[in-house]
Parts: C-alpha cells; sequence; structure tokens
C-alpha cells in the first residue's frame, strides 16, 4: 500500500527547495508523482500529454535519418521517452542542472526510469542547458537536428531570471548556431501562444508554428491547455 502522500526526496537547490513525491489522487484513485519546486508545483505525471507531444511534434517536422536529439529538461522523463518512441533517433541527449533529477531516474524512481537508462541510445547529463546555447560551437561540438525544451513555464514567465536571454532573437539565434542545417527547435509552454515571441521566432527561423495542445483535466472536469512552439532552419 502507498501512503496518500509519501516524500521520494527532497533536497536544497540553487533555486529552492525540490520536491519528489507520490500520492494517490483521491479524486480518481490513481498514482501521481509530482515534483516542486518550493511551494510551486512544476510537473504531474497527471497531465503529459503536451510534454509527449513537444517530442512528437518535433520530430515529426525533422527530416531525416540517424537523428542526434538534445532534450533540454528532465523533469519526469515524458518528453525524452516520447523522443526515444521515434526509431529513427540514434542519440539522445538530455541535459538537466539539477542533479537530484538526474539522480532520480538514475534510482528508478519514476514510472519513465527504466526505459530511459536502460536504453544505450540515451545520455543524461548534468549541465545548464542555456550557458550550452550561448556557447559559441566548435568545429567538434555536436550539431543536433531537433533541440526540444521543456524548462520554463513560458518564454515569459522563467524558473530563474537568467534564463531570459534564450527568448530573444539573439539568444534563439544562438540556440539556432547548434542545430544541423534543416533542423528544428521545439518549446513546450503553459502559456497560450505568444506574438511577440512568434515575431523572435520568425526572425530567426525559417518557419514557426505555434500548436494548441487541448487535453482533458480529470481533476477540474474541464479542459486544460499548452503551447509547443515548433521551428525549422
Amino acid at each position: 500500500m502507498i501512503a496518500r502522500f509519501e516524500e521520494l526526496d527532497w533536497q536544497p537547490t540553487p533555486m529552492g527547495e525540490l520536491t519528489l513525491r507520490r500520492r494517490i489522487e483521491p479524486t480518481l484513485g490513481v498514482e501521481v508523482f509530482e515534483v516542486k519546486l518550493g511551494e510551486e508545483f512544476l510537473m504531474s505525471s497527471l497531465f503529459t500529454v503536451a510534454e509527449k507531444e513537444l517530442a512528437h511534434l518535433g520530430l515529426a517536422a525533422t527530416e531525416g535519418d540517424e537523428l542526434a536529439v538534445l532534450v533540454g529538461g528532465l523533469g519526469l522523463g515524458y518528453t525524452a521517452l516520447a523522443a526515444l518512441a521515434d526509431p529513427r533517433v540514434t542519440a539522445l541527449t538530455v541535459v538537466d542542472a539539477l542533479p537530484t533529477v538526474i539522480d532520480w531516474h538514475q534510482r528508478g524512481l519514476l514510472p519513465t526510469s527504466s526505459a530511459l537508462t536502460g536504453d544505450a541510445r540515451t545520455r543524461l547529463q548534468v549541465d545548464d542547458f542555456f550557458a550550452l546555447m550561448r556557447a559559441e560551437p566548435t568545429p567538434d561540438s555536436p550539431r543536433y537536428d531537433a533541440i526540444l525544451v521543456d524548462i520554463d513555464h513560458s518564454p515569459r514567465h522563467q524558473l530563474d531570471p537568467s534564463h531570459a536571454d534564450l527568448y530573444t532573437v539573439s539568444g534563439l539565434q544562438a540556440l539556432a548556431r547548434h542545430l544541423q542545417v534543416g533542423g528544428i527547435f521545439a518549446l513546450w509552454s503553459d502559456d497560450p501562444p505568444d506574438d511577440d515571441f512568434m515575431a523572435s521566432l520568425g526572425s530567426v527561423f525559417v518557419t514557426s508554428t505555434a500548436h494548441v495542445i487541448s487535453f482533458d483535466n480529470r481533476i477540474t472536469g474541464g479542459t486544460s491547455t499548452n503551447t509547443v512552439y515548433v521551428t525549422t532552419t
């Protein structure tokens, strides 16, 4: 039997106290894994449709075979696992700034963990995704066919102010240097499509589309939405 609330891990981080907990959702009687940063809920295994669609839509726009994919933000692992479902993906690098999150998966604490860590294509890397994107690529730097990002709440609402530059024209230009010619950049957002951000994407990428992802909210009984931006170089 699982207690209604079970704290699986708690760690202090530079951004606040990070908690992984497992609970039974009383209205549905289902097991839920969720992550909190301080008093703020970051993610829940109840709502993973848009996280999976980030990978599905991003890779659907990616041409070619033997794809090298970079995922910014490991979290509960649903975006990374959805990317691995594409047989064209031969190398998947998942970057997270918090060693604790990678440790959760290496310890097998989450439903996605064994499939992720047991796949030879997967590499989990502790690093600052934003710093990686700012860095000038060298001749030996990897170039990715797809970069999929789910870290901040949205381009306007970041977990840390230091992330804000990624969502500017210069930040997007820096990110694009890490893509192969014809590569794609896809981004999850908790907000509706943002016209100003779309304008910034349009000034950097050849195409840019904002997909509104609707899904049943089993808590409210209604429908919720997220946004997935997909661009091509």
